[in-house]
């Protein structure tokens, strides 16, 4: 059984990854330094910590990204689907297969028969729960 990777935005490392990055940006920009290969350096590397920062979704093939406005959800695909909690009508899960009805009618419907059971009900819950928030 395959498993998801879970997101959810609030991971500190990440957040200072992504700090660092634009310190090692401006730093370089600005030269702070005298030597410019050091700045250059600072400045690309910057831009790495940041290609890795947005390239995480890539990394795996299922994966699951969420706040308390939306989700982007990747399940056996390269290319994600956009959630927006306040626009998901229902949602069903049955026989490893989640169905979201959005308000306009729209159906999205996830096979979920490689993915493992906890893994599967996890995400039925966070679209439930982030759903409910959000309709109160």
């Amino acid at each position: 059984m395959k498993k998801i990777h879970f997101d959810n935005m609030k991971n500190w490392i990440w957040i200072a990854v992504l700090i660092l990055s634009g310190i090692f940006i401006i730093c370089g920009g600005f030269e702070l330094f005298e030597n410019p290969k050091t700045n250059k350096a600072l400045t690309v590397f910057g831009f790495l910590l940041q290609i890795i920062y947005f390239t995480r979704m890539f990394w795996h093939r299922n994966y699951v990204q969420w706040n308390k406005k939306g989700a982007v959800i990747k399940i056996n695909s390269w290319t994600a689907k956009s959630l927006s909690f306040n626009q998901i009508k229902t949602t069903e899960l049955n026989e490893k297969k989640l169905t979201i009805i959005k308000s306009n009618g729209n159906k999205i419907t996830f096979d979920l028969n490689d993915i493992a059971e906890p893994d599967t009900n996890k995400l039925n819950e966070i679209i439930i729960k982030n759903t409910i928030a959000n309709t109160v």
